[in-house]
């Protein structure tokens, strides 16, 4: 590939939270669609996060974090009622998902999202944002960046990957041949580059050039929450700049062990505002929100 001096535009769409450190009293701006625009924004892309937030404590917290970062927030609705948020616990470094409330985060794309979208290099959403029904009129707008998470069921790859510009994949519990094994199940169904992380093992990806390998940059584990979302936003920018991809992987490895360094997705604390009496564990949200999302499909 050839370095193209552009500088991306990417829209991400959908989820966020605050994520509630209890123990400390903190909270944090996060989620994986808001900690994506963030993080393209500081690998020098433009970025406009599309989303929506309550008129509450963490709501303005998210907005005034977003845009002290540089993202654009003309997309970035208030609605009535709560603002998501994510109960964190650590384990040694590593973060834990106690549980959890999706507040008015979960939203369908306006005109004005679309045309924003169509407007834009890329478009990025994922798994926990339940927009699964909107990805065709995405990929035929923008290039289409799609975070499966842990996601691995092959009926919803098929379906998902033949939009994908970039299908992402969080494969830390996977050995190297069940990484490559995915890897190249994603590409078969249609995506044209597909990254699986894999934390203190490194990261592949694959495409139309082939297949790379990058080990883990050296990290102080403070908090891992966030790291995957800043290997797919500077992979994602990578890709859009047409950089070569070893050089993609190995700037996203280092940017991704510098984010375990630091409390939050990116930082921006503020005292713990949310009524953690509404959190339901995940499990029981994805299980409701992905039957919905089946019945709508």
């Amino acid at each position: 590939m050839n370095k193209c001096n552009k500088r991306p535009w990417v829209v991400a769409f959908g989820d966020n939270v605050v994520d509630c450190y209890a123990d400390r009293g903190e909270m944090y701006p996060g989620g994986n669609t808001l900690n994506l625009s963030v993080f393209v924004r500081r690998s020098g892309g433009r970025a406009s996060y599309v989303g929506a937030v309550a008129d509450d404590a963490a709501g303005r917290h998210i907005r005034n974090s977003l845009a002290a970062e540089g993202v654009d927030i003309s997309g970035l609705r208030t609605l009535p009622g709560s603002t998501a948020f994510c109960v964190i616990g650590n384990s040694n470094g590593d973060r834990e998902f106690l549980g959890a409330d999706l507040g008015v985060s979960m939203i369908s794309p306006e005109p004005a999202d679309l045309k924003m979208i169509a407007a834009a290099d890329a478009v990025h959403t994922g798994r926990s944002s339940h927009a699964d029904r909107f990805l065709e009129g995405f990929s035929a707008r923008a290039k289409l960046s799609f975070d499966f998470a842990v996601i691995r069921d092959p009926g919803r790859i098929a379906r998902i990957a033949p939009h994908c510009f970039l299908a992402s994949f969080s494969g830390g519990d996977l050995t190297k041949d069940g990484a490559e094994a995915l890897l190249q199940n994603a590409r078969a169904a249609g995506a044209t580059w597909v990254l699986v992380t894999r934390g203190g093992d490194g990261a592949l990806l694959a495409g139309p050039d082939g297949t790379f390998a990058t080990p883990a940059a050296s990290a102080t584990l403070t908090d891992t929450l966030g790291a995957g979302d800043t290997f797919i936003a500077r992979t994602l920018l990578g890709l859009l700049r047409e950089e070569e991809p070893g050089t993609v992987l190995t700037s996203a490895a280092r940017m991704s062990a510098e984010t375990c360094g630091q409390r939050g997705g990116f930082g921006h604390p503020a005292p713990l505002e949310v009524d953690q009496s509404l959190a339901k564990p995940l499990s029981e949200i994805y299980l409701v929100e992905e039957a919905q999302e089946a019945a709508r499909a």
